[in-house]
């Protein structure tokens, strides 16, 4: 009985340091390591995006009426503001700016219709809208024609286990900047499982990738150059070890996980114990 009573013991008690607390799965707790400035605010940390190869851009060249950019791009007809787009990727999706928007080749170029070939990796694209519009004032009357060069959105990708399958998949927000915290939301949230102390971060760059793990729980997060999501950033979302290993998202999981287990362990007994 001593035996059964130190089992009993020993399975309460791993159910209960087994349980997922909320230190785990609250974000953004008070950290002392967070950098704040003299006003007592976060800094905005936010890495400029550089194009990388195999990039899709948009280009918009605005001009007035009379201006003839067919030398660009086919233009499309005068709206009534009285002002000409010249666009080189035309309506909505991936598939639409695949054919139809400027890809960024092997060597790191564009070829821009009617200007050339243009560097493009490794700079940003407010870089490469000046070289442009230069090129488009050569043409055009300075001040009556505007380039407009953008990503398809920001991009992303997230990877989880299965049963966030709702939360994994390529994202697209159309917004000027993105954070982590504000990309879970869009997406409905984590559920229980997800390690938040240990996600994955893998962005590329014109150098390659570099494979960052960041803390959602902790608030100095909001200091780290990754926090802000870029272009192409693929975030794996790993699985609490607890939950692999069968134990429960709450108390009431771990208690019914720990009677199941000294049911079976009392049953095993008596079977033997009567042999």
């Amino acid at each position: 009985m001593k035996k059964i009573k130190l089992l009993i013991l020993l399975v309460i008690s791993l159910a209960f340091t087994s349980c997922i607390s909320t230190k785990e799965i609250k974000y953004a707790q008070p950290s002392e390591s967070l950098v704040i400035n003299e006003e007592g605010l976060v800094p905005y940390n936010i890495q400029e995006y550089r194009v990388t190869k195999n990039d899709i851009l948009k280009l918009d060249i605005v001009t007035t009426p009379k201006g003839d950019a067919a030398q660009f791009y086919s233009s499309l007809n005068a709206n009534s503001a009285g002002v000409t787009v010249v666009s080189g990727e035309s309506g909505t999706g991936n598939a639409t700016l695949y054919f139809s928007g400027l890809k960024v080749d092997s060597k790191g170029d564009i070829n821009v219709f009617g200007i050339g070939y243009l560097k493009a990796e490794g700079k940003t694209l407010e870089e490469i809208a000046a070289v442009l519009q230069g090129k488009v004032n050569e043409n055009f009357v300075e001040g009556k024609s505007e380039v407009r060069l953008n990503l398809n959105g920001i991009t992303y990708y997230i990877l989880g286990d299965i049963e966030s399958t709702g939360l994994t998949g390529e994202k697209v927000s159309h917004t000027q900047t993105l954070n982590l915290y504000e990309a879970i939301a869009q997406n409905g949230g984590l559920n229980r499982t997800i390690d938040r102390k240990s996600v994955t971060i893998k962005r590329k760059l014109p150098e390659g990738i570099k494979t960052v793990k960041l803390d959602l729980t902790r608030e100095d997060i909001m200091n780290s150059p990754y926090f802000y999501i870029q272009n192409g950033d693929m975030i794996f979302l790993n699985t609490s070890p607890k939950a692999f290993f069968g134990f429960g998202n709450t108390p009431i999981q771990s208690i019914t996980t720990a009677v199941s287990a000294i049911t079976t362990a009392l049953s095993i007994y008596l079977i033997l114990s009567r042999l």
